[in-house]
C-alpha cells in the first residue's frame, strides 16, 4: 500500500493553517467614510483599493469596510472630526471645509501656487509631517494630497478675460480662493461639491471652480456650457486629509501599525497625486465629447490674473505673520517644495 509521503502531509496541513488563517475573522474591523459617491475616482481608485491591499498585506488581520456619500451620517465638514474623535476609524476629506482649521496648509490653497497633483501633493506631504505636527497631533497622518488644479465650468457665459468674470457667480472651493474671487469682481458662494449638481442647475451660481475629474462623476459637464483652463501654474488646488483614529492605530500591535505605515506617507500621496493627474485628462474628455466650448486663460491674461489675484498672498502672510507664524518662510517653503517634486 501506498503511503501518503511526509513532505506532502506536511504541505496540506501548512496549506489548511494558511486558509483557516485567511478565513478568520479579522483583528480589526474599521470604517473608512468619505464624502463622493460611489462611482467617484477617489472612491473607486484611491480609497477602496487602499483599503484592499491594507487586508491583503496584513494577511486579514485589518478589514477596511469604505463608506461613501457620508452613509455613516454628518456632513463633510465633520470627516476630520469623526476619525479623530472615533466615531469613524480613518476619513478622507477635504481640508478646507473647516476655514481657519489648518492656517499652516493653506499656503497650497493659494492663487497660482499649484503644479501638477503628484508633485503638489508630495510636496504637500513633506509639508505637513516638518510643519503641522501642532495641527495633526489629534489624529494619525495617513497622507495628504491635492487634486489637479481647478478650472472655470460656466452655465452660460465663456471666460475669456478678467473682466468677464466680474459679477457672476462663482462657487469658491475654500476661504482663499474665495477672498481671490472677490478682489476680481465675482460675487462668491462657498459649498461642498457634494451639493454642487443641484445648485448650478437651478442657477445658485453660474460658475463651477473644479477639476474635471469631479465634473465628471457628478455630470456637471451636462449642467454648463462652457469651460477655462489655465495654461501655466495652475489657478488653485484644494488640500486632503486621509487620516486616522490616533487611538485605533497606537492600540494595534507594531506588525500591524508598520502595515499602515507601508501604505501610507510621500509614495502614496505621491500616487493619489498621479491618479488625479490621469484621470483629469480621462474626465475632460466628457465634456469634450458633450460639445461643450473650451478656452484658456495664458500667457499675458494668465498674467493680469496672477496680478489680480496677488494682494490675497500677500495677506495670507501678513496675517500669518500677525498670527505668530513666519508667514514668509512657510510660502518660500511651499514654492521649493512644490518645485523640488517637480520631475519625480
Amino acid at each position: 500500500m501506498n503511503k501518503f509521503p511526509l513532505k506532502s502531509l506536511a504541505f496540506v496541513a501548512s496549506s489548511i493553517l494558511s486558509i483557516n488563517a485567511m478565513a478568520a475573522d479579522p483583528e480589526y474591523t474599521l470604517k473608512l467614510h468619505h464624502m463622493l459617491p460611489p462611482m467617484s475616482m477617489a472612491h473607486t481608485q484611491i480609497l477602496t483599493p487602499w483599503a484592499e491591499k491594507v487586508e491583503k498585506d496584513s494577511n486579514g488581520r485589518i478589514k477596511i469596510d469604505v463608506f461613501p456619500a457620508m452613509q455613516l451620517g454628518g456632513k463633510p465638514p465633520q470627516l476630520f472630526d469623526q476619525a479623530r474623535k472615533g466615531i469613524v476609524d480613518i476619513s478622507w476629506t477635504v481640508a478646507g471645509y473647516t476655514p481657519g482649521r489648518f492656517p499652516k496648509m493653506t499656503s497650497f490653497e493659494l492663487p497660482f501656487i499649484p503644479s501638477n497633483a503628484k508633485a503638489t501633493s508630495m510636496a504637500l506631504q513633506e509639508y505637513a509631517e516638518t510643519e503641522m505636527q501642532d495641527e495633526l497631533k489629534d489624529v494619525h497622518l495617513i497622507a495628504v494630497h491635492t487634486h489637479t488644479p481647478g478650472s472655470f465650468h460656466s452655465r452660460d457665459k465663456a471666460i475669456k478675460t478678467l473682466e468677464d468674470i466680474q459679477g457672476m457667480k462663482v462657487r469658491a472651493p475654500n476661504k482663499v480662493m474665495s477672498e481671490a474671487f472677490d478682489i476680481v469682481g465675482a460675487n462668491t458662494v462657498f459649498m461642498p461639491v457634494t451639493e454642487m449638481p443641484s445648485a448650478i442647475s437651478k442657477g445658485v451660481f453660474d460658475v463651477a471652480v473644479l477639476p474635471f475629474e469631479v465634473v465628471f462623476p457628478m455630470k456637471i459637464y451636462e449642467l454648463v456650457g462652457h469651460h477655462t483652463e489655465f495654461k501655466g501654474s495652475g489657478l488653485y488646488a484644494n488640500t486632503f486629509f486621509f487620516s486616522m483614529n490616533k487611538k485605533v492605530y497606537e492600540d494595534m500591535p507594531a506588525d500591524l501599525q508598520k502595515v499602515i505605515d507601508d501604505n501610507s506617507g510621500i509614495e502614496l500621496a505621491g500616487h493619489i497625486g498621479e491618479l488625479f493627474d490621469k484621470y483629469e485628462v480621462s474626465s475632460r474628455q466628457y465634456a469634450v465629447n458633450h460639445g461643450n466650448t473650451f478656452d484658456y486663460i495664458e500667457g499675458a491674461e494668465h498674467q493680469r490674473w496672477e496680478d489680480a489675484m496677488a494682494p490675497v498672498t500677500k495677506d495670507w502672510v501678513k496675517q500669518m505673520t500677525k498670527d505668530g507664524y513666519d508667514g514668509q518662510r512657510l510660502l518660500d517653503k511651499t514654492k521649493a517644495l512644490i518645485n523640488k517634486y517637480q520631475n519625480y
